[in-house]
């Protein structure tokens, strides 16, 4: 009798079958890794998956845990692992050992499995036995084929890549198949995007946004981009280089590529993964315009820490990227890419036969560059992807040896005329100033970008200039600097006369479309001074904008060895009588010093400043450890959670109610952080101890503040520091 069950009563008082849900999780995983050649060995391993419940005093648990509450209690895992570790090598059991806590170190995988091999528990025997006897597939007399380039002398990080790539197929597909018997809802799989009628409309919603556009003048150069990315989008899967200038109509000309070449190769979707929230944000709005349809299913998805979907399809889908064309930040798609837990991973293996679009890859950190760029590489060679490098200061790439060999492709066959045609931007250079200096000259032009190095740097400027002026940086909350930037703009684009002042750390350089006339830039990289001048003169309605890039005596810089050496191989290539930022030879030679500066001699050197000793994890199988080790985001920031007098009444209750359920220490979901991500601010732990200390803070949790000390209305929360610091 067919009395197995692997879930409790749903709503409707059905329980879930163990047979249904086994063959369910197998149907699911067999289509999700069909998408990278790796269907049977995806099928049988969500087949196999939770054997171990058919282990008596599991069943007992269940049942009884039904009606009293608790835990299940006994480990129902082994059984799954064993039956795979029987008909593959051995590594890949561990998706199935792994699919609740979490993919383990290979060592301790196969220490497990030879324990199992030598006395295998009677429990294990107990559910083989029960189940095969409904299920007899899950005891095979032929070992399950894996993709034809996974051989044993395969490169170990592409393995390593397939194991994450199945086990992301194998945990979706658990989830959606008990989510489905709890709603008493089939799952819903949308991965059949019709991507020509993607582009169709992509194209007719572009054509009638530009017509309501103001004219331009690099309007010309801008449709020119646009048509040559089109011709690229006929070229083969791997990865390509955007190469434009800021101003040239990249965001417009990357999502065009993606479509098209989408259709064209019959691809499942577009990803799109940007460095910062607010630019995020705001190319989401551009694509929801472009793509979303008047009723149905939207095609966009905005997925990242500030996006707060409702209930429903926006929900789920942020859970594993269900959509047709997904849109978010590099951290969310690279640590979820190295990654060990399945949260987090559910979602990777939509990345197989996907475009995707990395804007402002000048922007990814060097002491993570190779175990990037070699999942970038695999991605493509392996699992049918193709990915965009999209920026106006392309780094060099390969010239790492990690793409060594792999073709460059470009989508602008002569980058160097176009940032000719484009420039419009004279750089002037100022050495040895103090900010106060500078400030008092920024004072004299009514509409003035200055950007700095630091939170503390651009308080300094913005108390010289006085509140007329407006103040970004990351110490104001999330929330207040959107409404900042949309002032700003609204400032700029309807008011000619108005006066408009603004001091700003780097956020507002990658992506924030605002166009001054003039702009001052501290000295710092020159991909970062670049990125600033793309905010003057952006629209070309002058001859030239002027960017002054000047070297403060009294301003921060970051003092990290990566950003030091850059800094180093920058001083002897950029400034005055020397060569401009947008100078693309000497930013070709300055990048690929900068990466011989820092690299190993091969791509698994524990010495390597490129990522090599996580890439070493990689090649060992190490999940836990590339986890632990691969974090995008390194500085020593503490979060915080203002809720100012700016705030309506129901929106300040909202986020009170928030802040009250995660200090209750109740289990929450992520959309109770969504919640307060728009009031949240950052700054510095030892900043956040002493605030602690003096009462200007409360513990939420114990990587959550909420802050009750002063809000300064321009400036947000204020660093530490007398008007005399500078």
């Amino acid at each position: 009798m067919d009395d197995l069950l692997a879930h409790s009563s749903n709503r409707r008082g059905n329980r879930h079958r163990l047979t249904d849900h086994l063959r369910g999780t197998e149907s699911l995983a067999y289509r999700f890794g069909s998408a990278f050649g790796a269907a049977d060995l995806a099928g049988y391993l969500g087949l196999v998956h939770d054997v171990g419940k058919g282990y008596c005093s599991w069943q007992n648990g269940l049942l009884r845990a039904e009606s009293e509450g608790g835990r299940v209690g006994p480990d129902h895992k082994s059984a799954g692992t064993h039956l795979a570790a029987k008909v593959l090598p051995f590594q890949f059991a561990g998706i199935v050992e792994g699919h609740h806590g979490g993919l383990r170190n290979n060592a301790d995988l196969k220490n497990l499995l030879k324990e199992l091999r030598s006395d295998l528990p009677a429990h294990v025997s107990e559910a083989i036995t029960r189940v095969a006897a409904l299920v007899p597939q899950i005891e095979r007399t032929s070992e399950v084929p894996l993709p034809s380039w996974a051989t044993p002398t395969a490169p170990h990080a592409e393995i390593d890549l397939l194991i994450r790539m199945a086990y992301s197929a194998v945990v979706d597909a658990d989830f959606l198949d008990t989510r489905a018997h709890f709603s008493s809802r089939a799952p819903r799989v949308r991965d059949d995007a019709d991507m020509e009628a993607l582009a169709q409309l992509f194209e007719i919603r572009r054509k009638a946004a530009l017509a309501q556009r103001l004219p331009s003048p690099v309007d010309t150069i801008r449709e020119d981009i646009y048509q040559q990315a089109m011709q690229a989008a006929d070229g083969e899967r791997g990865i390509y280089r955007l190469h434009i200038p800021t101003g040239g109509g990249k965001t417009f000309a990357g999502a065009g590529f993606a479509l098209c070449h989408a259709r064209r190769h019959g691809m499942r979707r577009v990803i799109v993964a940007v460095p910062f929230i607010s630019i995020t944000q705001q190319n989401a709005d551009v694509y929801r315009d472009m793509l979303d349809p008047a009723t149905g299913l939207p095609n966009v998805l905005e997925h990242h820490s500030s996006a707060n979907p409702e209930r429903g399809w926006a929900r789920l889908a942020a859970e594993n990227w269900d959509a047709p064309f997904v849109i978010t930040t590099t951290v969310q798609l690279f640590e979820s890419l190295f990654a060990h837990t399945p949260a987090r991973m559910r979602k990777l293996h939509r990345l197989a036969g996907a475009v995707i679009v990395l804007d402002e890859v000048q922007s990814l950190p060097d002491r993570l560059l190779v175990p990037i760029l070699s999942v970038l590489r695999t991605l493509t060679e392996r699992f049918g992807a193709t990915v965009l490098l999209s920026s106006a200061t392309q780094p060099e790439f390969w010239a790492t040896n990690t793409l060594k060999g792999l073709p460059e492709r470009t989508v602008i066959d002569a980058p160097a005329q176009l940032f000719k045609s484009l420039r419009r931007v004279r750089y002037e250079w100022r050495n040895n100033v103090t900010l106060t200096d500078i400030a008092t000259e920024a004072a004299q032009h009514s509409r003035m970008l200055m950007v700095v190095n630091s939170t503390k740097d651009a308080n300094a400027v913005h108390r010289h200039l006085g509140d007329d002026a407006y103040h970004l940086s990351t110490r104001m909350t999330a929330g207040h600097r959107r409404d900042t930037i949309n002032e700003i703009r609204t400032r700029l684009k309807q008011d000619e006369s108005a006066q408009v002042q603004v001091v700003s750390t780097s956020l507002i350089e990658a992506g924030v479309d605002l166009d001054f006339p003039t702009v001052y830039r501290a000295w710092a990289l020159p991909e970062s001074i670049q990125q600033a001048a793309g905010r003057c003169n952006r629209d070309g309605h002058l001859e030239y904008g002027t960017t002054i890039v000047f070297h403060p005596t009294d301003g921060a810089q970051p003092h990290d060895r990566p950003y030091q050496l850059a800094l180093s191989e920058a001083r002897h290539r950029f400034g005055k009588n020397m060569a401009d930022p947008d100078n693309l030879e000497a930013l070709a030679e300055y990048y690929a010093a900068r990466y011989s500066a820092q690299a190993g001699s091969h791509t698994t050197d524990t010495a390597g400043g490129l990522g090599e000793p996580i890439e070493k994890l990689r090649t060992q199988l190490h999940f836990p450890a590339v986890a632990e080790n691969f974090q995008m985001i390194n500085d020593r920031t503490v979060s915080v959670v203002v809720l100012g007098d700016q705030l309506d009444s129901q929106t300040r209750a909202q986020a009170q109610a928030a802040i009250d359920l995660l200090r209750s220490g109740q289990p929450t979901g992520p959309e109770t952080l969504r919640t307060l991500q728009p009031h949240t601010a950052n700054i510095p732990s030892k900043e956040a101890d002493t605030a602690l200390a003096n009462r200007h803070a409360t513990t939420i949790t114990d990587d959550l503040l909420q802050w009750t000390g002063a809000y300064h209305h321009r400036r947000g929360i204020e660093p530490p520091f007398s008007a005399q610091a500078h």
